[in-house]
């Protein structure tokens, strides 16, 4: 048996992406609610690279409250019969870098807090997943009451509240470079 080098580390032997395009999107993923019901609200965005470049084979996954802040726990994320909410979807992107979820405007959890999607991204040069939040605006006391937003400074913070539209919210997720969106690490990522 080869002596080993003290204090080397493996490298990854694989990313993330973009194999997950395979076996991971389902049908219906993308709709929390069915899109023109009366709940429905829109939330898109585009992802971006570091060059500014759109990335045309990024998954998401959307994670959120229901209207009234309550944290869905229920079984049958998969299986969308048109009435259940779950909280939970997966949208891919399209050539250009876009996605779009239809879902209900969360509400906040607890009182005083913003409301707020949290979204993971999967992508094509990615070791892991990144995990980031996309705050709604409409609560500017909320928002500056929040702990994370507040260590923030403003070109940061602006990297994580949506953008509010007619019919829901845009949310831009650059990985790199001028105007990076701010991503989480939580405990045992």
């Amino acid at each position: 048996m080869a002596d080993r080098t003290p204090g080397l580390v493996p490298t990854p032997g694989q990313t993330v992406g973009p194999f997950f395009g395979y076996a991971l999107p389902y049908v219906g993923g993308d709709e929390l609610v069915p899109p023109g019901s009366a709940r429905a609200i829109r939330l898109h965005g585009t992802v971006y690279d570091g060059a500014g470049d759109v990335i045309p084979d990024a998954l998401l996954e959307l994670w959120q409250a229901d209207e009234d802040g309550t944290v869905v726990q229920a079984e049958g994320s998969l299986d969308r019969d048109g009435w259940t909410f779950t909280g939970w979807g997966r949208a891919s992107v399209d050539w250009a870098g876009h996605y779009t979820f239809s879902t209900v405007r969360p509400g906040p959890t607890e009182p005083g807090r913003p409301a707020l999607f949290m979204i993971t991204i999967f992508a094509r040069g990615l070791t892991n997943r990144l995990f980031t939040r996309a705050y709604l605006p409409e609560d500017s006391a909320a928002l500056d009451a929040d702990p994370l937003l507040s260590s923030l400074d403003p070109d940061e913070r602006a990297t994580l509240i949506a953008v509010a539209e007619p019919t829901g919210y845009r949310f831009d997720i650059r990985l790199q470079g001028e105007r990076e969106t701010v991503f989480l690490r939580y405990p045992g990522h």
